[in-house]
């Protein structure tokens, strides 16, 4: 585990947000190690340790196998891990990247890719993600995974997950960190914090397209 410094640990708080009330135990994950200096280019957080896309085995929306590390077929892809029950900050920030891609060049539009990672997959069925991200953009690609995946996934990106509590039937919400990871060519680059900007979102994701 890398120590985090006090800057590292502020970070951590303005960046980790969820969808429900109650406590972290039993979250997965942490903060991702952050460059919070104020000489980045980046509008978002950039990252100082680089890692790699997920390697899990997730389904998506069209019920094919999809491994985001070897199936993620753009130069530019981000990663949001969220659930369509969610009441709040899962909608802002779909809606957020939708309206900042359709304001965005052709170029980068077409090297842009969102994976909508669901987090609820008891509830989350194939096609109840799909007809959830068409209302932001039919281009966002869905995917579900049992719960012990998704876990190991929000992990390996340092992102906090804490299992649904099935015990309360269908009545329930999920606590999960609500940035969203941007890669480019498989590597990550820089995160966003659910209230960035439309206009910072699209400054980065240009500068992201230039790059790829």
């Amino acid at each position: 585990m890398r120590t985090l410094t006090s800057a590292l640990a502020l970070a951590a708080v303005l960046l980790t947000a969820a969808c429900a009330g109650g406590g972290a135990n039993g979250a997965s994950g942490g903060a991702a190690d952050v460059r919070t200096g104020g000489g980045s280019p980046w509008r978002g957080t950039a990252l100082d340790h680089t890692h790699p896309l997920p390697d899990e085995r997730f389904t998506d929306t069209e019920g094919k196998p999809f491994v985001p590390a070897e199936d993620a077929d753009t130069p530019v892809t981000l990663v949001f891990f969220g659930y369509t029950y969610c009441p709040d900050v899962c909608n802002i920030v779909l809606a957020n990247v939708a309206s900042a891609l359709r304001g965005a060049s052709p170029d980068t539009r077409a090297k842009t890719q969102l994976l909508f990672v669901s987090t609820d997959p008891a509830r989350d069925t194939p096609a109840t993600v799909r007809d959830y991200l068409d209302r932001f953009d039919p281009a966002y690609a869905g995917l579900v995974a049992p719960v012990e995946t998704v876990e190991q996934a929000a992990s390996s990106l340092h992102i906090s997950y804490e299992r649904p509590d099935g015990t309360r039937g269908g009545d329930y919400l999920v606590q999960h960190g609500a940035y969203t990871t941007a890669f480019v060519n498989g590597k990550a680059r820089v995160v966003w914090a659910e209230d960035t900007s439309v206009a910072d979102l699209r400054a980065d994701l240009e500068r992201l397209a230039r790059i790829a």
